[in-house]
């Protein structure tokens, strides 16, 4: 079997837009934890499903596969700021206030463009990471515009060319 070379790989990768999400969930003595992906979609409409990818040798790893409840927060346009912050390591996420227990206690940002509370159903193998499906629980969506990570840097969706 003939593999890509990791560099076109990740060049390729670059080329397709993706939502910036904060995972946050608490940890068993209450402490949060939260970390930036880019690897979060849908995955079913009936019942409806999540899923989030995070590194296996993230600090965070063994809370969320732990976890009986996690919160994937869609960031809103003016929160890159944010998503840098939670995609360092070494450093306390939380210290600059922004995250606020939202649905059911969990840290969320309520200014963020959606907020979706899931139930952990299964982490999956995927290689460097681990895929962490979840049943949503709750649903919060606001009128701030989101995200969008292409090319290596932060973007904010244009309107559609064709309607």
């Amino acid at each position: 079997m003939t593999t890509v070379d990791a560099t076109v790989f990740t060049a390729a990768m670059s080329r397709i837009p993706g939502p910036v999400a904060i995972a946050t969930t608490l940890g068993s003595a209450g402490e949060p934890f939260g970390f930036t992906g880019s690897a979060v979609s849908s995955l079913s409409l009936d019942p409806p499903m999540m899923l989030i990818c995070l590194s296996k040798s993230a600090s965070t790893h063994t809370a969320f596969t732990g976890a009986k409840t996690f919160m994937i927060n869609v960031l809103a346009a003016e929160q890159a700021d944010v998503a840098l912050r939670f995609a360092k390591s070494g450093v306390d996420r939380f210290a600059a206030g922004d995250m606020r227990p939202c649905e059911f206690g969990l840290p969320g940002l309520p200014e963020a463009a959606a907020r979706l509370v899931c139930d952990l159903v299964d982490v999956l193998d995927g290689g460097d990471h681990s895929i962490l499906t979840g049943s949503v629980r709750a649903a919060h969506v606001t009128e701030r515009i989101p995200l969008v990570y292409w090319d290596r840097s932060f973007h904010l969706p244009t309107p559609a060319l064709v309607s």
